[in-house]
């Protein structure tokens, strides 16, 4: 079972259709592959940069790929409902055991709510996740419409994500339109995930830090 495979497997795609409509339905941002795709990709990225093998990276965008499934059943616990379905989905594979139990567990601990980053594999999920914050998440344009959690999402115009294992440093820079969300809404939001980021880098041997619009907030 390859990242590649995985992106195309028609089960896991359907999930995510169900998921996002669901979760569209609720009221929250965009969680389609969309989101996914870049959580894979950002994963694959941090582990080649702190230095991990071909075979964990890959394990890593498996992972970062399905981290969402588990929306299709349910927004509370989807974590560990996603890690049951990837579960049955990868049993069906020529996936190892072992990597296949590894990829189930980042999934299922990637929610700053039960999860907690005890490898590399899920710490880069979880600093991938909870870094897409984007203005094209949002789903709707009409503002009077918008909750804290679009307000948040489409006051941000500009977002980066730099990793420097010789710093150790993971930093997530954001630009914010305050007019349209300010600090304060800012970390009703997010407090809990940026410390969830900060603790899953330490993981990976490295500090978090998070500047918005040029001051080092975190």
């Amino acid at each position: 079972m390859t990242y590649k495979e995985i992106c195309a497997n028609k089960e896991v795609l359907e999930y995510y259709k169900k998921g996002n409509e669901i979760l569209g339905s609720l009221g929250y941002t965009d969680h389609s592959t969309a989101h996914t795709k870049l959580v894979a990709e950002r994963t694959g990225e941090i582990l080649t940069v702190f230095g991990y093998s071909y075979k964990e990276i890959e394990l890593g965008m498996i992972a970062g790929f399905m981290h969402d499934i588990g929306n299709a059943l349910n927004r509370s616990h989807h974590a560990e409902y996603g890690a049951l379905l990837a579960n049955e989905i990868l049993r069906g594979t020529d996936m190892p055991m072992e990597d296949r139990v590894a990829v189930v567990s980042a999934i299922a601990n990637h929610d700053e709510t039960t999860g907690y980053a005890s490898d590399a594999m899920t710490a880069a999920i979880i600093i991938a996740d909870k870094s897409d914050v984007r203005r094209s998440r949002v789903r709707t344009r009409d503002r009077s419409q918008f909750d804290i959690h679009d307000r948040v999402n489409y006051a941000v115009t500009g977002s980066d994500l730099e990793f420097s294992p010789d710093r150790k440093q993971i930093v997530l820079s954001l630009t914010i339109d305050e007019e349209i969300c300010t600090m304060y809404d800012y970390f009703e939001i997010f407090f809990g995930r940026m410390m969830m980021c900060t603790k899953a880098a330490h993981v990976l041997g490295a500090e978090f830090s998070l500047t918005v619009n040029g001051r080092k907030i975190l």
